[in-house]
C-alpha cells in the first residue's frame, strides 16, 4: 500500500514545479540580468530566481502552511509538521542567465530528515523527473533505470565546478587525474539534471564537491530510485563534501578513485 501523505506531497511537488518551470520558461526577460551574487562575483542570483522561489513558497504556504522550507535564496523557516521542503528555484542559474537549456526547478520533500519525494522539472528539455521513496523513478511518467555499470575506462562521467577560486583549483587537479582514466567528462551546469541523467542512463556516473542540499536532494532520490548508488567518501552519505552517483559496480570504483584523488577536499 502507498502512503497517502507521500502521494499528496508528490502531487503538490509536481504541480508547483510545473508552475515554477512555466514561469521561468515563459517569463524570462530578454534583458535578464544579475540581481545579486552569492559565494563569489560569478555565483549569481537573477530576478527570476527570486520570482520562482516566491511562487513556490506562496504555493506551499497555501497548501502546506505547517511545513518547513529550506530554500536557496533565503526563504527558509522551520515548520511544525515534521515535513520539510527543500527547494532550488533555478538549478543552473548561469545556464538560465545565458539562455542555455540545462536548468531546472528542483523540489524535494523530507519527512523526519529522510527525502521521500523528489521532482526535477527541466522545461526547456521538455522533461520532468520524479521519484517517491520505494516507488521507482520516472521521466514524464515513464519508468527509468540507470545504465548497467561499465568499466571505469568506458564510463561517461558528469561533474560540476564551484565558484570560489580555491575550490576550482582543487577540482581542476582532480579532473586532470581522472579524465585520462574514463571515456569522457561532461559538465552540464545543473547538479539536479546531472543526477537525473544518471537515473535515465544518459551518464554512467556523476560526482561533485561543494553542493548544497537544495542542489542534490531531489536528484539524489531520483537516481537512487532508478537503481543507482549514491554517497560521499566510502561509508559516508553524500553531502556538500562530496556527492557521487553511479550504477552498482561502477559506483564503488569511481568512489574509491575519487577518494584517492582527494576529491573531497580543496
Amino acid at each position: 500500500m502507498t502512503d497517502p501523505l507521500t502521494t499528496e506531497l508528490l502531487d503538490l511537488a509536481l504541480e508547483v514545479a510545473r508552475r515554477a518551470g512555466d514561469l521561468l520558461r515563459d517569463g524570462r526577460p530578454a534583458d535578464l540580468g544579475v540581481a545579486a551574487t552569492k559565494s563569489s562575483p560569478i555565483d549569481v542570483v537573477t530576478e527570476m530566481d527570486i520570482a520562482s522561489e516566491k511562487l513556490i513558497t506562496d504555493f506551499l504556504a497555501e497548501h502546506r502552511p505547517d511545513d518547513g522550507v529550506l530554500g536557496e535564496e533565503g526563504a527558509s523557516h522551520e515548520g511544525t509538521s515534521g515535513v520539510r521542503w527543500v527547494i532550488d528555484p533555478i538549478d543552473g542559474t548561469v545556464n538560465y542567465l545565458y539562455g542555455l537549456p540545462a536548468w531546472a526547478v528542483s523540489i524535494a520533500v523530507q519527512k523526519g530528515g529522510e527525502t521521500v519525494v523528489g521532482v526535477v522539472a527541466a522545461p526547456v528539455r521538455g522533461e520532468t523527473y520524479h521519484a517517491a521513496l520505494g516507488r521507482g523513478a520516472y521521466a514524464d511518467g515513464e519508468p527509468v533505470r540507470c545504465r548497467p555499470a561499465p568499466e571505469l575506462e568506458r564510463s561517461l562521467i558528469g561533474t560540476g565546478f564551484g565558484y570560489v577560486r580555491e575550490r576550482r583549483i582543487g577540482q581542476a587537479r582532480v579532473l586532470h587525474e581522472l579524465l585520462p582514466t574514463v571515456r569522457d567528462i561532461r559538465r552540464g551546469g545543473s547538479a539536479a539534471i546531472d543526477l537525473c541523467d544518471v537515473a535515465c542512463g544518459r551518464l554512467d556516473g556523476y560526482y561533485e564537491r561543494g553542493l548544497n542540499p537544495w542542489d542534490y536532494a531531489a536528484g539524489e532520490l531520483i537516481a537512487r530510485e532508478a537503481g543507482a548508488l549514491t554517497g560521499g567518501r566510502p561509508g559516508i552519505p553524500g553531502s556538500g563534501e562530496l556527492m557521487v552517483a553511479a550504477a552498482p559496480g561502477l559506483f564503488e570504483t569511481l568512489q574509491g578513485r575519487l577518494d584517492e584523488l582527494g576529491a573531497w577536499h580543496d
